[in-house]
């Protein structure tokens, strides 16, 4: 499909700044084939370079992808094994393009008991990109929303303890300013694929405002075509943000 906004059908003026997508459904979608669940997530990989490219191209500003939560180590063993190794399989792969492209990826979630080979390459493709302003790519790996949140208020405590703030203190804002979406915009729009319809412990504070969609795709089926809907829904939203609305809506 064409990367032009108006063949979209689309309005620039009504596009969110910040999308981010569940990305389900890789196993399914390669059992239902009779495959192995590692070709779902080589297939999905694909799917998400498309995406970015196409977010790239509508120029929107800021897209987070879940690619690995803290409850995923619960899968079998040689799936996780062959994440990991993609992880660092394609980073010769991406990061000359991402360059190029002017996108900044921040890998946000815990590092601590990440095998040092992944470690590396989080931290070189977030320190190659860091300058890059066309676009931020968010990869939530090994991200659960409650460790993340559980962490900001521990280190607000911290600083109470320390005599730096008081309990009065402490606001929204001081939480916000210590969850590793600091420094991005809020979310707008929230898409999940393969039909399931939750949030399984994703950014649920930055969800707060966030119009939802949900799609019985696979991610590994997700097009240009479905984006598109997913937009065009989002469009026609009234985002009221607690006010209220027109009488006549």
């Amino acid at each position: 499909m064409s990367l032009d906004l108006k063949k979209a059908g689309l309005d620039k003026t009504k596009l969110p700044k910040h999308i981010a997508i569940i990305m389900d459904g890789n196993g399914r979608w390669a059992q239902k084939r009779g495959l192995p669940r590692y070709l779902g997530h080589q297939q999905g990989m694909r799917v998400l370079g498309k995406t970015v490219e196409t977010v790239l191209a509508w120029q929107i500003p800021c897209l987070t992808v879940f690619a690995f939560s803290t409850e995923n180590w619960n899968r079998p063993q040689d799936e996780i094994d062959y994440i990991m190794t993609q992880v660092v399989k394609q980073y010769d792969r991406y990061a000359p393009e991402l360059l190029k492209k002017g996108i900044r990826v921040k890998v946000i979630g815990e590092q601590t008991n990440l095998n040092s080979e992944v470690k590396k390459v989080i931290d070189r493709i977030q320190a190659l990109t860091k300058n890059n302003t066309q676009m931020t790519l968010v990869v939530a790996f090994n991200y659960g929303s409650k460790q993340e949140l559980t962490a900001a208020c521990r280190k607000a405590a911290s600083l109470v303890q320390k005599n730096v703030l008081t309990i009065e203190d402490i606001t929204p804002e001081t939480i916000e300013q210590n969850l590793y979406t600091f420094d991005l915009p809020p979310v707008d729009l929230l898409i999940r694929t393969s039909g399931e319809m939750r949030l399984s412990n994703f950014l649920l504070w930055q969800l707060a405002y966030a119009e939802m969609y949900f799609t019985d795709t696979y991610w590994p089926d997700f097009s240009q075509k479905t984006l598109i809907e997913a937009l065009k829904a989002y469009s026609q939203r009234k985002r009221r943000f607690g006010k209220i609305g027109d009488r006549n809506e």
